[in-house]
């Protein structure tokens, strides 16, 4: 069996650490994607959802967090809103790290383009010449 190291040493900063720890790895793909305001877009459109969601688990009870600091903002752990910023931008940041890597993408999400109005609509498409 895989024996996982027990970061439960943190106590009630666990969950919060193990944020903060994923939150910089999330930063560094966005940085290097130059995706910032790609990600801020997909975290403002699913913020709201992913709120509702998480509030209403959490308060019939799917799920606890007991490793957690215990502030809350809105009804919710401090912890489950920078997970609510996090992931959203992981999935952005591993996206376009991997349009960029592999495609070669000359330009970058969030650099204008001459593909039209919105600057991306075929992106995965572009030829390059």
């Amino acid at each position: 069996m895989l024996s996982v190291p027990d970061i439960g040493v943190l106590g009630p900063y666990t969950y919060l650490a193990t944020e903060v720890m994923w939150g910089a790895v999330a930063l560094a793909l966005l940085w290097y994607a130059d995706a910032f305001r790609t990600a801020a877009r997909t975290v403002l459109v699913l913020y709201p959802f992913a709120y509702v969601w998480d509030w209403y688990t959490l308060e019939v009870g799917v799920f606890e967090i007991p490793l957690r600091t215990g502030v809350e903002l809105l009804g919710i752990p401090i912890e489950e809103h920078i997970f609510m910023l996090v992931v959203p931008a992981m999935v952005v940041g591993t996206h376009e790290t991997l349009r960029k890597v592999l495609d070669g993408e000359s330009t970058t999400p969030d650099a204008p383009s001459d593909d039209g109005p919105r600057g991306d609509s075929d992106r995965g498409r572009r030829k390059h010449s």
